[in-house]
């Protein structure tokens, strides 16, 4: 899936936040967890409506949604451009906890009365991948390729530590604000992970 990027963040956040406005909030975050203890616990109860949940919940989560697509669009790239072998496991492990994690968030959206974001949706997240970028990533392999993602996902990760860290501070759903602290966890031990990938490769 390709997105256009060409409005900034701030302002598709600003208007997700107007469109589906419920109660006020604004946006910002911070976090940390086990993830396996935070996506079940997500998992579980994303059934059960939220007794309240703000803008910034849904603009989290709406935004969210993109920024792990993403993601997951670039992970898919490392099954046959990688030579790395633990770029390839990492991937994968990306692709797959983040595949949940856009399932649970459809859910609470769902919960809410929320839209999905919409695929052809403009924005400029924090750390997203430009047109350009993708098709860099997409023209390599072997090792070039491995340290051109590594590069790349320590970015689109930082960008969605700093999305979670504004969920954390604004948000008003438990289980939204316990994923971002999950996000911010996970994703920070693989930033020192793929950190330590780009050093001996």
């Amino acid at each position: 899936m390709r997105i256009n990027r060409k409005i900034p963040f701030t302002i598709a956040a600003s208007a997700l936040a107007l469109s589906t406005a419920c109660g006020g909030g604004s946006t910002s975050t911070t976090g940390v967890t086990s993830l396996s203890q935070t996506t079940s616990s997500a998992t579980a109860t994303s059934g059960q409506p939220s007794p309240a949940f703000n803008d910034a919940d849904v603009t989290f989560t709406q935004m969210m949604i993109l920024h792990h697509q993403e993601a997951i669009e670039m992970a898919k790239l490392a099954a046959t451009r990688a030579s790395d072998s633990e770029i390839k496991t990492l991937a994968s492990k990306i692709e797959e906890e983040q595949k949940e994690e856009i399932q649970t968030m459809k859910g609470w959206l769902s919960d809410w009365g929320k839209p999905e974001p919409a695929p052809g949706m403009g924005h400029d997240m924090p750390g997203g991948m430009s047109e350009e970028d993708m098709r860099k990533l997409e023209a390599v392999k072997g090792k070039e390729f491995d340290k051109l993602f590594a590069e790349q996902m320590i970015t689109h990760h930082k960008g969605a530590i700093e999305m979670a860290r504004t969920e954390e501070v604004d948000g008003a759903d438990p289980r939204a604000k316990e994923l971002s602290k999950t996000i911010i966890a996970t994703q920070q031990e693989e930033v020192k992970q793929l950190e330590q990938i780009l050093k001996r490769l």
